[in-house]
């Protein structure tokens, strides 16, 4: 299989993408690195060249990681990351929206990842009232002068974000959550997005495993897992977990959700319902194991969805799904 790849500014890049917040080894359980390289080299091997992380996954631990495969491999691999959201060693709100602090972030990346120079580099879900004074935008633009980014985008958790930003010359892409518990963004900036030529690369996909179709009302998450701590957003934006459906609600919906799928491959098929939005970019799931990065890869291989399928799956949401969602979105 070799993933197919959509435009990304002057770049292709791979069409499934590979989320790598799980290789931190904070939020998602403990993958031991040598699982984590298995993890990359199966998304490589599919080849895959579009890798998202950030520097708050496990305090750096996903990034190094990828730095360490990086080296290991001869494949192309374009590696996009985040900054804003790190508290340690003095780094915090607001102080991590100075110029200075910022090429701090870069540099740290830099240097995890064993790069000279960022893909793309991402604003992480920062407060909204930064993005309205926009001088994050500015210093982003000066590091990119500055050789240390080639692009850089912002990570959002609501339409208003994503509109603030879409405002802004020289953005390169919007990381969204979207998918079948989180419609209507396709009526909210696609259409604006595609006009300027932003792309979108869409996190959750797979709304924190609910479309899996693997869960059940007995299923148990690790504390340290955070389908456990942020089940109600305690710790952060609902929309992160579960894309702010209470999970036992998320259990019965997925279960309608299924109903409507072509045949039983429910994850590849609510990957495929992304693709099937021409805004859309490209999809990053993660995997925790190898199998996963397989089932995400057959998303590329389905045709897409029969239109009288995407009009019943959104019937279900307007009626069922959206009166569910929690959280500002």
């Amino acid at each position: 299989m070799v993933l197919p790849k959509r435009s990304f500014q002057t770049e292709l890049i791979s069409e499934i993408g590979l989320g790598t917040w799980q290789l931190g080894s904070a939020d998602w359980g403990t993958i031991p690195e040598n699982d984590a390289f298995a993890i990359l080299q199966a998304y490589a091997d599919q080849g895959g060249n579009f890798i998202d992380t950030a520097d708050v996954y496990g305090t750096g631990i996903s990034e190094r990681t990828i730095g360490k495969f990086l080296k290991q491999t001869s494949l192309p691999m374009l590696v996009a990351t985040k900054l804003g959201r790190r508290s340690d060693n003095g780094f915090g709100w607001p102080r991590n929206f100075t110029y200075d602090t910022m090429r701090q972030q870069v540099e740290s990346s830099l240097g995890n990842l064993q790069l000279d120079q960022l893909f793309l580099e991402q604003l992480h879900c920062i407060p909204t009232e930064e993005l309205q004074k926009g001088d994050v935008f500015d210093h982003l633009r000066r590091l990119q002068d500055e050789k240390l980014i080639r692009h850089w985008g912002v990570s959002v958790e609501t339409a208003e974000e994503a509109m603030i930003c879409l405002q802004q010359d020289g953005l390169a892409s919007l990381q969204i959550i979207f998918n079948l518990f989180r419609q209507h963004l396709s009526d909210e900036f696609f259409a604006l997005a595609q006009e300027k030529g932003v792309s979108l690369i869409v996190r959750v996909p797979l709304a924190s495993g609910l479309l899996s179709g693997k869960f059940t009302h007995q299923t148990q998450f690790a504390p340290s897992d955070h389908r456990h701590y942020n089940a109600n957003g305690e710790k952060f934006n609902v929309g992160e977990t579960f894309s702010g459906v209470a999970f036992e609600d998320g259990v019965v919906l997925t279960q309608a959700i299924a109903a409507l799928m072509p045949d039983d491959r429910l994850a590849a098929w609510a990957i495929r319902w992304i693709l099937d939005h021409p805004a859309v970019t490209t999809v990053i799931p993660g995997a925790t194991k190898v199998p996963q990065v397989q089932t995400n890869g057959e998303a590329s291989l389905l045709p897409p969805l029969p239109a009288e399928t995407h009009a019943a799956l959104r019937i279900l949401y307007d009626n069922q799904i959206k009166p569910k969602i929690r959280g500002k979105y």
